[in-house]
């Protein structure tokens, strides 16, 4: 006889409405899978989680971070796959998406959706939008935005344990490969600041530190953080925005800890100034003391009246660190997204990403709008500020098109820097593009090209030094004339122009390996060679980039005179066979070459790397 008590019956599965998923098609294939195609075939007996995101959106990020924990806790029943689906032009650039996966840690499979196919199958409507398949291969849920980690982690245990009772659910490692890591000394670095003593601070986001580089931009002077994501005092997760206090400190937009960060170059001391590691949310304390105060992605900071203004991108607004009191409180923005100017309290931003204080304006790179704004004083009326635009119409519009500032586009920009003369430079992000802003004319013109991804610059004499955030260095680039005329009492450098001949010019640069050094062909090119002119009429063939040292130019001869822009680069590694890992250097330098077109000028303009030129 079996005195046991009977087992308890288990309870029945919860009903689901499910629908049949559709299949996963991509024009840009898949990313993060060892370059492997995969079907939803491959995923049966899993739980599947599509997240559709697109990389410009910081809901889309905050997503990424809310999913991290559950990937990880289920790792070995939970397939999460990231479709990207884009709203930029630019992000429809395959390179550019596998940049991101890189950029924001992205730990799982992508499926790179350039003309939104997968978007479509599954009727999705808003980034982010996370959908739920069971192992079966049917839709079980469907939620749009944030905040559903939660929701979706009790929705994974719940199916577990229905699909192991029903000998459905499969367990074992998941298709995600991780890419081969590729050696720089910076990687995706996000914003820079020049400190007293002249090296730049650079925040080198996707490995969790700053950096302090000697004068020339490359030398690595030290590193700041362990490197490991984290909020101890020795640990950053994606940092950000740089700020140079009074007092020789350096506020630090510590992005995905939600928080400030306060850094002390003289000791090395790091501490938290404001934020709590926890991201706002919609009903929480907006002022107060700062450390009590939940913040909410904050991407830049600048010193401005006499406090740290915040862009705060993870809820549209800006915000203010007031050290003397120890005090947060929202400055600009309702926390709705979108282009609406007015009493600062009452605009509209939209993921606002760059700031800039010069004189009784603070301007603002508003990414999602394609805009640049700032706030300036408004009387009591309005709060103290008003918001204002500049350049820019709102979400929808955006490109690449200079002129008069009413009908001017940017694309995406996420860096502004004030320059001498009043005007302002805006890292124009997705058009890879450095552009200006002079408010005296109303004009928008463009200063550099082929610059990737420049996500911030900083001057450093009459030269301005663009993060180029996905080529992983900082670009020094010559100020055009016009950009660094100031009216008042400044000094200038007088360059003696350079003449030459209407038609085609021949363009050397010339570069020999130094002694028992070769050119370091192992990745591909090793060398590069970057274009353009001011203005931009002065050339009609030959700008833009390339890989080869020389280039043919065609020079426009109803221009007599301008500035030819050229930045070259050339890597070269220690040749000895014996060494597997040879040291390698890079040799890059900026020009900027004056020239007048004369009919009697030079047909050839030779630029000297490294070597001696022989032509």
């Amino acid at each position: 006889m079996n005195d046991a008590a009977p087992a308890p019956t288990p309870a029945p599965a919860p009903r689901r409405a499910r629908v049949r998923a559709p299949e996963l098609i991509g024009k840009g294939g898949w990313i993060n899978t060892g370059g492997k195609d995969l079907k939803l075939a491959d995923f049966r007996g899993r739980v599947l989680i599509l997240d559709f995101w697109t990389f410009c959106c910081i809901n889309c990020l905050h997503v990424l971070d809310e999913l991290r924990e559950l990937e990880e806790k289920h790792r070995d029943t939970v397939v999460i796959i990231g479709v990207h689906s884009p709203k930029f032009v630019h992000e429809a650039e395959h390179a550019a998406v596998v940049d991101a996966v890189e950029r924001y840690e992205v730990h799982h499979p992508v499926l790179d959706d350039p003309e939104l196919a997968t978007w479509k199958q599954y009727a999705v409507r808003a980034w982010p939008t996370l959908v739920v398949i069971d192992p079966e291969g049917y839709i079980v849920a469907q939620h749009a935005g944030e905040g559903h980690a939660h929701a979706i982690a009790k929705l994974v245990e719940e199916l577990e344990a229905e699909h192991e009772a029903k000998g459905t659910l499969r367990r074992g490692d998941g298709p995600y490969v991780a890419p081969e890591p590729v050696a720089t000394d910076l990687r995706f670095p996000g914003k820079a600041l020049v400190l007293p003593s002249g090296n730049l601070l650079v925040s080198d986001t996707t490995r969790h530190q700053l950096v302090e580089l000697a004068p020339d931009g490359e030398s690595v002077v030290r590193r700041i953080g362990s490197g490991e994501r984290g909020f101890g005092p020795d640990a950053f997760s994606e940092p950000q925005g740089l700020a140079l206090l009074p007092d020789g400190t350096v506020v630090v937009a510590d992005t995905v800890n939600h928080a400030l960060r306060r850094f002390d170059p003289a000791t090395g001391a790091v501490e938290t100034v404001a934020g709590t590691g926890r991201q706002w949310w919609q009903g929480s304390p907006a002022s107060g003391p700062a450390l009590e105060v939940d913040l909410s992605s904050p991407w830049d900071v600048a010193w401005w009246q006499g406090k740290v203004w915040i862009a705060m991108a993870g809820v549209h607004q800006l915000w203010t660190w007031d050290p003397a009191d120890g005090t947060v409180a929202v400055s600009a923005g309702t926390t709705s997204e979108g282009l609406h100017d007015g009493p600062a309290l009452e605009a509209w931003l939209a993921q606002p990403s760059g700031l800039a204080a010069a004189g009784d304006r603070l301007w603002i790179a508003d990414s999602e709008n394609s805009a640049l704004r700032y706030v300036e004083p408004a009387g009591e009326g309005a709060g103290g500020y008003a918001v204002r635009t500049a350049v820019g119409t709102g979400l929808f519009d955006f490109g690449h098109r200079d002129g008069d500032a009413a009908q001017a586009l940017l694309q995406h920009p996420l860096g502004v820097t004030a320059l001498p003369d009043g005007s302002v430079a805006v890292c124009d992000t997705y058009n890879h593009a450095l552009r200006r802003f002079d408010p005296a004319t109303g004009q928008v013109s463009t200063l550099a090209t082929d610059l990737r991804e420049p996500s911030d610059a900083v001057l450093a004499g009459e030269d301005i030094v663009v993060v180029e955030s996905a080529r992983h260095r900082l670009t020094r680039l010559r100020l055009p004339e016009e950009a660094v005329r100031v009216d008042a009492v400044a000094h200038r450098t007088q360059r003696a122009a350079t003449e030459v001949a209407p038609g085609t010019l021949r363009l050397d640069v010339v570069f020999q390996a130094p002694n028992g050094q070769k050119l370091d062909t192992r990745y591909g090119p090793s060398t590069r060679l970057l274009v353009s002119s001011t203005p931009p009429e002065l050339l009609v063939g030959g700008e833009g980039t390339g890989t080869d040292l020389f280039r043919e130019l065609a020079l426009n001869p109803e221009v007599t005179e301008g500035v030819l822009h050229v930045s070259a680069m050339a890597a070269s590694c220690d040749d000895d066979p014996a060494n597997e890992y040879p040291a390698c250097h890079v040799h890059q330098q900026d020009w900027g070459v004056p020239v007048t077109v004369t009919a009697d000028g030079a047909t050839r303009l030779p630029l000297v790397l490294a070597g001696m030129d022989t032509p």
